[in-house]
């Protein structure tokens, strides 16, 4: 039998017992002392990790999972070599479908064109679209391949820059390198981890080099931007649209510029949300623990090197 710490509450998990009832689950504080006879073979803990991390997979854990994608907050330092899988590109479809939303809403004008009063005219406006547009995706992991998916349906021309020189994995798809990307994009979309090659990859040096007029979307992480660089970009209209599903700090104080900005359209980290969500948050760790138990390599393991 497989025992389970969890960091996570059990409320959260019922589709393990629903799959596999022989797996035993039990809830673990996430900080302060664990009774001294509790013990695991695995550790379910948040992507951030837990103040008590240490101590948990000292309990005779011998893989941890992160319930999450971006693994960029966890202290590695703690797994003392354990390996650590995480649930990625569980969330590609409903964050997918948030960023054809917002590119949408930015071409056809919504919500700004919706009618409050009586028009000065009816039948005319100048509204873009999709079609033949360009889509630049900074990351063509588990995300970037399914707004690559949907953006292709929709006629666009499709652009990637990823960290190695490996072929698209979506066809259709073409690999090209950061300028390139930055001067043909209409609509720029982050969907690239956070390392220390990336940390403000968007910079004052990078946004200088966008198309004029860019649509910015970002579903990844804030520190991918300098949101110094990123406000002077949008005043000075390089960034005609900045939409954001994620900043930096989290929340944002009261009062920060992003909250009051014209060309900003903030999204409280949101667009992971969708019908069922949470369970395919759980459907990489089960996957796992049912090749563990016929030892079997484990998927979705992260780098720890590179931080994702």
């Amino acid at each position: 039998m497989t025992r389970v710490l969890s960091h996570v509450p059990l409320g959260l998990l019922k589709r393990i017992a629903e799959e596999l009832p022989d797996v035993e689950l039990e809830a673990v504080p996430e900080e302060g002392a664990i009774a001294s006879n509790v013990e695991g073979d695995v550790l379910l803990t948040q992507a951030w990790g837990s103040p008590n991390l240490g101590d948990v997979v000292a309990r005779g854990v011998r893989w941890v999972h992160a319930y999450g994608t971006g693994v960029n907050a966890f202290p590695f330092h703690e797994l003392g070599g354990r390996p650590l899988t995480c649930s990625r590109g569980a969330s590609a479809i409903p964050i997918s479908e948030w960023v054809l939303a917002v590119m949408l809403a930015a071409e056809k004008k919504i919500p700004e064109s919706w009618g409050v009063e009586s028009p000065e005219q009816w039948n005319i406006a100048s509204l873009g679209g999709l079609y033949e547009r360009t889509l630049g995706l900074i990351g063509i992991g588990g995300i970037g391949q399914a707004v690559a998916t949907r953006a292709l349906a929709f006629g666009m021309r499709v652009l990637a820059h990823r960290r190695t020189a490996a072929p698209s994995p979506v066809p259709g798809v073409e690999i090209v390198d950061l300028a390139a990307l930055l001067a043909a994009s209409d609509h720029l979309v982050i969907a690239a981890p956070v390392t220390d090659e990336s940390r403000q990859l968007l910079n004052r040096e990078t946004l200088a080099r966008v198309k004029p007029g860019v649509h910015l979307v970002n579903v990844a992480r804030g520190e991918l931007v300098d949101q110094d660089a990123l406000r002077e970009a949008l005043d000075d209209g390089r960034v005609g649209l900045a939409s954001l599903d994620v900043v930096h700090p989290e929340p944002l104080p009261e009062g920060h510029w992003l909250y009051g900005h014209p060309r900003v359209r903030l999204s409280p980290h949101t667009s992971w949300s969708g019908p069922g969500a949470l369970d395919r948050l759980i459907e990489p760790f089960i996957e796992n623990l049912q090749r563990d138990r016929k030892g079997e390599p484990l998927l979705h393991l992260v780098d720890i090197e590179l931080g994702y």
